[in-house]
């Protein structure tokens, strides 16, 4: 064929999508699951649905974006929300993120906040380090790190926290000590609004509903329950679990690049860089419970919890109950025995992981692999911890490319 996709989630659907558009029938979609939509899957869980990758919506920033998917599910298929996310540390219960909001805190935890923001490096005029854990303390000061950054990450990566680099973070802006005392005194947030801070979401599905409705517009240009085996580069071909072999003049990988059990044709110093690319795998699970709160998403950096956040999804998924709480695969042991039998989702690959030496790593595969005629794209094609309006468009973008 001329064009083989594989995997069937938000990257890999709009590409296949715009081709069709574009009158291409030269191609086919290879997908693992049953069904379409990657991480951005839904289930039916005690009546309502349920996003089996965590919390995932459509961001209103990106309006070509929203334009083209509103083509398989119409805008009035969705209600527009503003993000209500909170943060639950030192007995204060504030609104995201954490340094614009200090002023919703007891008036002497504001004192402790805002005299550590005062001499953070970024403050006081100290160049901005390479390693993750440094530049929390350069970033925010020792308050916010002890108190929430530092415990709330090492719940996200454990021992990685230590391997991240900072190359992703230098677009944040820096946390002002004169606007963070002028919002203490005012009684308001500061500065820019958060990312997502408005959002669509379905009003009778889950997210996941978009995406099988994009799978079903390939037809016969779509094959599932196909999981990839091996790739070779030389003869353009790649083998499945179940012994098939699918050749094409142009592979587009959006699965990651580990699933590779072979790989053929590729020089060892890539091949070894692919086995230095690292991940989080997190699991989700089921609450009954109703929480009284108007916050969609809760962030939790106490230790002693085995989760690092909470969805409540009520608060944005029409009709739906209780709660759902994101955990890291190596924590979810803390749950109680009782806890353990409520319904629950792992998701292996949940999030890139920024490591140091990730940046080269990815550049090199990404430029050699290219030249061969294939081409990663994507959260997990591009090891990127990009959102699903992000990939939607760079499919589009590179659907025009190529």
């Amino acid at each position: 064929m001329k064009y083989l996709i594989l995997g069937a989630g938000p990257a890999g659907l709009t590409f296949a999508n715009k081709l069709k558009m574009r009158g291409e029938t030269d191609f086919l979609v290879l997908e693992r699951e049953s069904e379409a939509g990657g991480l951005c899957r839904s289930v039916d869980v005690d009546g309502s649905p349920f996003d089996i990758g965590g919390g995932h919506f459509l961001d209103v920033v990106r309006p070509h974006v929203n334009e083209f998917l509103f083509k398989f599910m119409p805008e009035e298929e969705w209600d527009r929300y503003e993000r209500d996310s909170r943060i639950v540390v030192n007995g204060n219960t504030i609104n995201s993120p954490i340094e614009a909001n200090i002023w919703q805190m007891k008036l002497e935890d504001q004192v402790e906040y805002l005299k550590a923001i005062a001499v953070a490096g970024c403050n006081t005029g100290t160049p901005m380090p390479e390693a993750f854990v440094d530049w929390i303390y350069w970033k925010l000061g020792s308050k916010i790190a002890h108190d929430y950054m530092i415990p709330y990450n090492q719940k996200m990566f454990a021992n990685e926290l230590t391997e991240l680099g900072t190359y992703w973070l230098e677009k944040l802006p820096s946390v002002s000590f004169e606007e963070t005392l002028l919002s203490c005194l005012t009684k308001r947030a500061y500065g820019t609004q958060p990312g997502h801070a408005k959002f669509y979401y379905p009003k009778k599905y889950g997210y996941g509903e978009l995406w099988l409705r994009m799978g079903k517009a390939l037809g016969s240009n779509i094959e599932y329950n196909k999981s990839v085996k091996g790739i070779n580069f030389s003869t353009k071909t790649v083998t499945t679990q179940d012994g098939g072999k699918y050749s094409a003049d142009i592979i587009v990988t959006t699965i990651p690049w580990m699933e590779f059990n072979e790989i053929i044709g590729m020089p060892d110093d890539i091949k070894e860089g692919i086995g230095k690319l690292k991940f989080s795998s997190v699991e989700m699970r089921y609450f009954s419970q109703n929480l009284d709160t108007t916050a969609q998403w809760i962030y939790y950096p106490d230790p002693n919890l085995a989760y690092h956040r909470i969805m409540v999804r009520r608060n944005f998924c029409p009709n739906s109950k209780g709660y759902w709480t994101e955990t890291r695969k190596e924590r979810v042991h803390m749950f109680t025995a009782e806890e353990q039998n409520n319904y629950h989702y792992l998701n292996q690959y949940s999030y890139p992981l920024n490591t140091i030496g990730k940046p080269d790593i990815m550049k090199k595969l990404l430029d050699w692999s290219e030249g061969q005629g294939v081409y990663g794209l994507g959260r997990w094609g591009e090891h990127q911890h990009y959102n699903s309006d992000v990939t939607v468009d760079l499919a589009m973008k590179m659907s025009e490319r190529i």
